[in-house]
Parts: structure tokens; sequence; C-alpha cells
């Protein structure tokens, strides 16, 4: 795990490995570069046979992300934005068909694509100040890294079309009621649940906790591939309209440091 990365953090900590986001400046947002590394690491972690967990988070303590990075979205075409979301559809699976357990440590807010990358995961704690959304509808897209699926299987399609139709964002403790994420506790305390939570996954055999994982996805399997491929074709169409582009680029002249990303 020497390798440097620019976007993200790497380390070890026994048998679990900890991904950082780490563009704290920009709240985590997901940059090519950041996917692309983030690919690399879940590549890494999958091949050690000494890591048996893995906990992906951001750095700081505003965002787990905020999303996709709006500077880069706003330059695709309807050709590149298909191609992102294949990327990103492609990075976010691999935590899905990896071997060993993937948490997601959620510190802040959890949007658009960051929302993607928690929903992903197998286990999702939030801190108390956690927020999450999809607010792509503000700009006349959707959600177009397996959010249309995940969140659908995760909460139920009327929270789905709340959340994604509507542009409604919820607060960590109603998130919690709505099964979005597994547990909420205070932002000093975050780390350490992750770290109990990985401890107690780590205790049980390598290879039956493989196999659950993978039984259970098996579920969503065939329904969720079909599904992403739908959802590509619509979020790439998307770019190909006047008033998207027009959107975008109103909200990239005008958006402030706080949230300009999705």
């Amino acid at each position: 795990m020497s390798k440097h990365y620019t976007t993200i953090k790497l380390r070890k900590e026994q048998t679990t490995a900890w991904i950082t986001l780490d563009r704290p400046d920009k709240l985590n947002a997901i940059n090519a570069t950041m996917l692309q590394e983030l690919s690399e690491a879940l590549d890494t972690t999958e091949r050690d046979v000494n890591v048996r967990c893995v906990i992906i988070t951001g750095a700081g303590e505003k965002a787990f992300s905020a999303g996709a990075d709006i500077t880069e979205l706003h330059r695709l075409t309807q050709e590149t934005a298909a191609e992102l979301s294949r990327k990103g559809q492609q990075a976010f699976t691999k935590i899905e068909t990896m071997s060993k357990p993937v948490i997601a440590a959620i510190n802040g807010y959890a949007l658009g694509g960051g929302l993607e990358l928690a929903l992903a995961c197998d286990f999702r704690l939030a801190s108390n100040n956690a927020e999450l959304g999809f607010p792509e509808m503000k700009l006349g897209i959707i959600p177009g890294w397996g959010g249309t699926q995940r969140l659908t299987w995760t909460v139920g399609a009327a929270d789905a079309k709340r959340m994604i139709m509507l542009g409604e964002r919820v607060k960590a403790e109603e998130a919690l009621k709505i099964g979005l994420v597994d547990k909420v506790v205070p932002l000093d305390e975050l780390e350490a649940e992750t770290n109990a939570l990985s401890k107690r996954l780590v205790e049980h055999p390598t290879e039956a906790l493989k196999l659950a994982k993978h039984s259970v996805n098996s579920v969503t399997k065939s329904i969720l591939e079909s599904g992403l491929k739908k959802e590509t074709e619509f979020f790439a169409l998307l770019f190909s309209k006047k008033k998207t582009k027009e959107r975008m680029d109103a909200f990239v002249s005008k958006r402030n440091k706080k949230e300009g990303d999705l």
C-alpha cells in the first residue's frame, strides 16, 4: 500500500484498510482523478490477503463527499457523460463484488455521487451532522453512478422518488429511520464506532463472510445490471439537452464554495 495518491489516502490498521477521500477544501468532491485513484485503491485492498475489511470516509468534518465535481460535469457531452457514468458505476460496483465487507463512515455531507458511493458499501454509519441527498434534479440531470438503482433497493420506491425527483435531503436521524444508514453516532465517535463494526466483521471466517455478502447481493444482481445500463442511457441523454447546459453554466457561475458539487 505504498502507492502515492493525490486525491485519496490509503492506510492499513491491522486487518482493516481505510480509504479517505482527500479533497477537504472541495468537500471531497469526486473528480476524474479521484474516481481513478479510488478504483485503484479498491483493487489494491482486494488483492491484499491481510486486509479483511475496508472503510471509506472523507477528510475533515464537513463532508464524506459532496458529490461529482461540477466543474468537470458541466463540460460533458452526451458521449462523455455516458463514459463517465460507466466509469463511476464500474468503480462502485467493485465495492459490491469485492470479497471483503466495506463500510462507509459518513461524516457530514453525502450528496450526489458521494451518496452513490456510500450506497455501494455494505454498511453505512453516519455522524449526527450528516446530510444525505441527490440534488441533481436542480441541474436537470439524474444520478449516474448507480444511485437510481441502489437507493430504490435500499429505502424503497417512495423515498427514492422523494429524494431523487424532488431533490429532498435527509438528516442523519431521518436517514436512519428510512433505512438509508445503519447507525447514527456523534461525530467524535464515528471513527471508533466504525472500527468497532470492522472488528466484529473480521471475527467471522473470511470465506463465510465473502459468500454471505455475495449471496445477499445476488438477489439484486441481474436487475441491477440492467438498471445501471438504463441509468447510463438516461444520464447521458440529458447532457444532450440545451437547457441542461444552461442550468449547469448558471450554477457554476454563481455557486458558492460551500455546496458547489453533486
